[in-house]
Order: C-alpha cells, then sequence, then structure tokens
C-alpha cells in the first residue's frame, strides 16, 4: 500500500480504535436510577419485615413501613403499590435465601455424618436463618398471610417434607411408605415446636433449648437408625 493511502486511513480510524469501550455519561445515568432503585427497594423490604415482626401482617399499614424507611408515603408507591405486594416481594427474597439454606443443610454429604455431627450440620443453618429472619415465621405462620404467599410456602413445605422422607428412608430402608410419612412428619414437627420455644428466648436460654432440640431429635431418630442397615447410613 502506498505511504500515502495508509497514512490517509491512519488519519480517519476512530483514535481509541482497540481501546476498551466505557459507557457514555447518557448509558450511565440508566443504571445508577437502576441501582438506586434496587438500593430503595432492599430498604423497603427491610422496613416491612420490622413492621411485620411487630405489628404482624394485618395491623401492619404502608404509612408505618414507609415511616420505618425513612420515605414518604409517596415514594413507597413508587415502587409498591399496596402491602401486599410489599409482603410477596419480602416473601420472595425469603424463600430464595430459605432454599439455599434447606440445600446447605440437607446436603447429602451432612446426612452421611453420624448422627449427632449431622444433626449440628442440619439444625445450626435452619435455626440461624430463622433467628437472621423472623418475618420469615411472621409470614409462613401467620393466618392473615395473602393466599400467593401461603402456597408458595406450602410448596417449599412439600419440597423439605420429602427431603426429610429420603433421608428417612436412608436409615430405614424396608419401613412402609406410611411409616416414613409418620417419622418425617414427626421430626418437622419436633423442629417446628422447638423452634418456637428457640426464638421465644434469648441469650443463654436460647442457646439452652436449642441444645433441649438436639437432645429430643437425638433421642427420637438414634433407635431407628440403630434399628436401621448401618451401612446405609
Amino acid at each position: 500500500m502506498p505511504e500515502k493511502q495508509r497514512t490517509e486511513e491512519q488519519a480517519q480510524a476512530p483514535r481509541n480504535a482497540g481501546a476498551p469501550q466505557t459507557a457514555t455519561p447518557a448509558e450511565e445515568k440508566p443504571r445508577r436510577r437502576q441501582a438506586r432503585g434496587e438500593r430503595r427497594i432492599a430498604q423497603l423490604l427491610e422496613a416491612a419485615a420490622a413492621v411485620f415482626c411487630r405489628s404482624g401482617y394485618t395491623a401492619a399499614s404502608t404509612n408505618a413501613i414507609a415511616r420505618e424507611a425513612g420515605v414518604s408515603p409517596g415514594t413507597l408507591y413508587q415502587f409498591f403499590p399496596n402491602k401486599e405486594a410489599i409482603a410477596v416481594g419480602l416473601s420472595d427474597q425469603l424463600l430464595h435465601d430459605w432454599r439455599a439454606t434447606h440445600g446447605q443443610a440437607l446436603a447429602p454429604e451432612n446426612v452421611e455424618l453420624p448422627l449427632d455431627a449431622m444433626l449440628d450440620a442440619v439444625l445450626d443453618p435452619m435455626i440461624a436463618f430463622n433467628l437472621q429472619n423472623p418475618a420469615f415465621a411472621v409470614l409462613m405462620h401467620g393466618t392473615d398471610t395473602p393466599g400467593r404467599i401461603t402456597e408458595d410456602i406450602s410448596s417449599l413445605h412439600d419440597t423439605v417434607f420429602t427431603r426429610v422422607e429420603e433421608i428417612v428412608a436412608g436409615f430405614l430402608p424396608d419401613a412402609a411408605p406410611d411409616e416414613l410419612s409418620r417419622t418425617a412428619n414427626m421430626v418437622l414437627a419436633l423442629f417446628k415446636a422447638g423452634l418456637t420455644l428457640i426464638l421465644s428466648h434469648e441469650g443463654a436460654e436460647r442457646d439452652a433449648y436449642i441444645a433441649e432440640l438436639k437432645t429430643v431429635m437425638y433421642r427420637y431418630l438414634q433407635p431407628l437408625v440403630d434399628c436401621g442397615d448401618p451401612a446405609a447410613h
């Protein structure tokens, strides 16, 4: 290529060709607005969790949630049209986190541990989640919870029940289906009863109830492990 022609083409090429492309100011604005919106939604959901825990779902109001978040009701309505939408948004977030906790707690490597170590590995993250997210129990057990949330929680319960039933079947490979179902229901009932006591106490008393729950679960499950196939456990 003649030197003159090559020089002209180089002059016409973009000066930053090959350099990393950065967003223009016009592109940055929507990103910043989106980030601010996400932070505001997180702020409102956190405020809703606090209000639901104090007042329950029915007594809570959008004005109370806005006050808790430190924003005006008008700002709240920019993101959520009503209280039910806030509760659904909070429930979606909590259920997503709970599924991750459930997957961690009931992972196969935990189930293969000796019974006392297995109870620590399974119960500790589940208890910790409920302590860190008290609004979960409010929405999960409330009689006034919106129907959409009730359906999601029912689906979650079915998933957990099926997994517990599978674990019990590992201890009792020859058990009849109705026996497996009863045992799984009893395990979940013991956990729920113990969790209620744990959530209603603090400090050393709470720790004592956590230990007591593990003792009860151990004494209930140990005979099943003993009479089952050791190789299966």
